[in-house]
């Protein structure tokens, strides 16, 4: 695998193998694992766990993006994401910490409180001062498609070509963050974002033609979703083999980065997947 690189808090961090991006949702209400860790203690606990068993991100949100889910205000979820970085920030002082909001102001509370990444599922839509924040702050960021049609409850597909739509989004999103001076910028297709479960493996199938038109490193989030579970008749509790499966297939087609609930299990995906490549293969 190609290694890539991003500046955190002024250090440049080289990465030569795909990450893991742990999930730590200090919400009430997220679909999967909404609730188990909405105390400080029981989030610092999970940060630990996730740290030990080998992420390399952890991603704290604060708001619910679940199917018919309501936004926090921006000043509540500023509140419960500031709290929780500053926790897990104590207890992990070299970890890096995402923090996953798709508001400009919960953003800049949170990168002072000591966050490094901003991971915005409204790709920049749903706060027109997003931009101009990220850039400010100097952080990289995750820059995600679908998720203001998501929250508004409408599709992107509109019948288009499953891949067409995305370039169009992240190519146009990619010009104004370079001219505003953003340095680094992960990718995003927004899996199970007004989407059907047919559109979501759609655009799976073209995951390595997105990976091969940008330079930018792909993050791919699957984890426990939808588009796993109903396919399988199971819950989002019975989903993890099915998560791990199709996390094996977006780093084949080439994605740098999973977004998982199950650490543990992504990491040692990676190490084989690595393990099992042709010494000098670029991946």
């Amino acid at each position: 695998m190609e290694s890539f690189s991003i500046v955190v808090r002024g250090r440049l961090v080289e990465f030569h193998r795909p990450l893991v991006m742990g999930i730590l949702n200090v919400t009430d209400d997220s679909f999967y694992d909404g609730g188990r860790f909405r105390s400080v203690e029981a989030a610092v606990a999970h940060a630990r766990q996730m740290a030990a068993e080998g992420a390399d991100v952890i991603d704290i949100g604060a708001s619910s993006s679940r199917p018919g889910a309501k936004l926090l205000p921006p000043d509540v979820e500023a509140a419960r994401l500031t709290e929780a970085v500053k926790a897990v920030r104590e207890a992990l002082p070299e970890a890096i910490l995402s923090v996953d909001t798709c508001f400009a102001a919960p953003a800049r509370a949170a990168i002072e409180a000591g966050a490094d990444i901003v991971n915005d599922i409204g790709g920049g839509d749903l706060d027109e001062g997003m931009f101009a924040t990220v850039a400010e702050l100097q952080v990289p960021y995750v820059l995600m498609c679908g998720g203001r049609e998501h929250v508004e409850g409408g599709s992107r597909s509109q019948g288009s070509d499953p891949i067409e739509r995305m370039v169009q989004f992240f190519s146009s999103r990619l010009d104004r963050l370079y001219r505003l001076g953003v340095k680094d910028v992960w990718l995003d297709p927004g899996f199970g974002f007004a989407q059907t479960v047919d559109e979501s493996h759609a655009m799976f199938a073209h995951l390595g033609e997105l990976a091969a038109l940008f330079r930018e490193p792909l993050l791919v989030g699957v984890s426990r979703k939808r588009m796993v579970y109903q396919l399988l008749g199971c819950t989002p509790d019975g989903a993890l083999a099915g998560t791990v499966a199709l996390g094996a297939l977006a780093l084949e087609r080439g994605a740098k980065i999973l977004r998982v609930h199950d650490v543990r299990e992504a990491a040692q995906t990676i190490r084989l997947l690595e393990a099992g490549r042709p010494r000098g293969s670029a991946g």
